[in-house]
């Protein structure tokens, strides 16, 4: 899909990092916008840092299916059509795999996962109805191909979102379709995934560990030391111009898949991976 300009596309988690800077890139190359987040103000910076293009905004609760269904109705109801689904909402939460809560779990694959699943769900059969280029990117993180100390449910929720991307590229082709898919893989990037507790629902709330305290402060640092979120927009419109299928966002990824294989084919435990 490589002419973007006078198109439509659909960002969510906008209201900062990765998905703001989609949405400023995507304006730059002449596409309409729909955004989505549940930070109303947050939403309205992104929106006003548009430009001149045509921006929808909406507050959307990416794993509630009827929020997501109702944004799908506005964007093709009021721009008409989409071309483009950026599935970026995410949330992390760390700590050890046998100290995560039920409520962890089940926030972070209502948005790390479900998010994905119902934006695919809401918005591909009409895509594919319209007949024309299409592409979906999902934000899935580096996380969804190396599992690591301290992010076990976090990288649970990103293999499963890394699945589904997958799957839903072979899906496509099997069927025809002329859509799409990029699996978008960052690893430190300076956004505010780090402070994702502000957009926790109260009812999914969790006391605080030390084992969750030390991821914290592992995630702080990879945020600090992190990539501009416009070189991940930057990479992530490359994709969809020369449909890639998958962006990793540090060099050193590469290599770690090699070696992760190579582990994995031996019978013996990948290394612990080197964030970036």
């Amino acid at each position: 899909m490589r002419e973007l300009s006078g198109r439509v596309a659909v960002v969510t988690g906008a209201s900062s990092g990765i998905g703001r800077a989609l949405a400023v890139r995507l304006a730059r190359e002449g596409m309409s916008l729909m955004l989505a987040d549940v930070d109303r103000g947050g939403l309205a910076e992104t929106a006003a840092l548009a430009g001149e293009a045509k921006v929808l905004t909406q507050i959307t609760d990416v794993s509630d299916a009827v929020a997501v269904r109702h944004l799908a109705d506005r964007a093709f109801g009021e721009l008409g059509a989409v071309h483009v689904l950026c599935n970026n909402a995410g949330v992390f939460q760390g700590g050890y795999m046998w100290t995560r809560t039920p409520e962890d779990f089940t926030w972070m694959l209502g948005v790390n996962l479900w998010g994905v699943l119902h934006g695919i769900q809401s918005f591909v059969p009409r895509m594919i109805e319209q007949g024309t280029e299409g592409h979906i990117v999902n934000t899935v993180s580096v996380s969804g191909l190396f599992a690591g100390p301290y992010a076990g449910a976090y990288a649970l929720s990103k293999y499963a979102a890394f699945a589904a991307s997958q799957s839903l590229a072979q899906d496509l082709v099997t069927a025809g379709s002329r859509l799409r898919v990029t699996a978008l893989c960052p690893g430190g990037v300076r956004t505010q995934i780090n402070r994702s507790e502000r957009v926790r629902p109260a009812d999914l709330a969790m006391a605080r560990t030390r084992d969750d305290l030390a991821a914290q402060s592992v995630v702080d640092g990879l945020v600090e030391k992190g990539i501009d979120p416009g070189e991940v927009a930057a990479a992530a419109v490359e994709a969809i111009k020369q449909e890639r299928f998958l962006v990793l966002t540090h060099p050193g990824y590469e290599q770690g898949l090699r070696d992760q294989a190579e582990s994995l084919l031996a019978g013996t435990l990948p290394a612990t991976p080197v964030y970036e």
